[in-house]
């Protein structure tokens, strides 16, 4: 599955269609944080199926901030979600951006680790999950 660097009005639809599942059905996330009014702003990635049907989604706000990333969960354990975050570093890489953040539900926050990010501060509850700030220093020439 390839991930593709998308603009968010053009693929709207497809975005919406994975994230008011995962956060809005399967989390109970409030659609005045899974739809802040920020995504304009944001640079997206996705992954499509074979199917052509957006799967997986992420965003990285100029701010450095990383969030909404998501995967539908027909989808999840197969590198999809691996793909979306390596793809938003690259973007970030390219934006040259020194640091990259996110807020890692508590549960993911393995994940993350694995890839190079680190607990910066305390737990902390947000939409009603505890999550943990996280960040990663990003170099020049850094293999992903």
């Amino acid at each position: 599955m390839e991930v593709s660097l998308v603009d968010f009005v053009e693929e709207e639809a497809g975005i919406r269609a994975v994230r008011d599942r995962v956060f809005g059905e399967e989390q109970g996330v409030p659609n005045s944080i899974n739809w802040d009014g920020n995504d304009g702003l944001c640079q997206h990635v996705i992954v499509r199926d074979k199917d052509d049907k957006v799967v997986g989604t992420g965003r990285l706000a100029p701010c450095g901030k990383i969030g909404r990333l998501s995967v539908l969960k027909k989808f999840r354990g197969q590198g999809v979600g691996l793909k979306l975050l390596r793809r938003l570093l690259s973007v970030a890489r390219e934006s040259q951006l020194s640091e990259v953040y996110l807020h890692a539900q508590a549960k993911a926050v393995g994940f993350y680790e694995g890839e190079g990010f680190e607990i910066a501060g305390t737990p902390f509850f947000e939409a009603g999950m505890e999550h943990l700030q996280m960040s990663k220093s990003l170099e020049k020439n850094e293999d992903e």
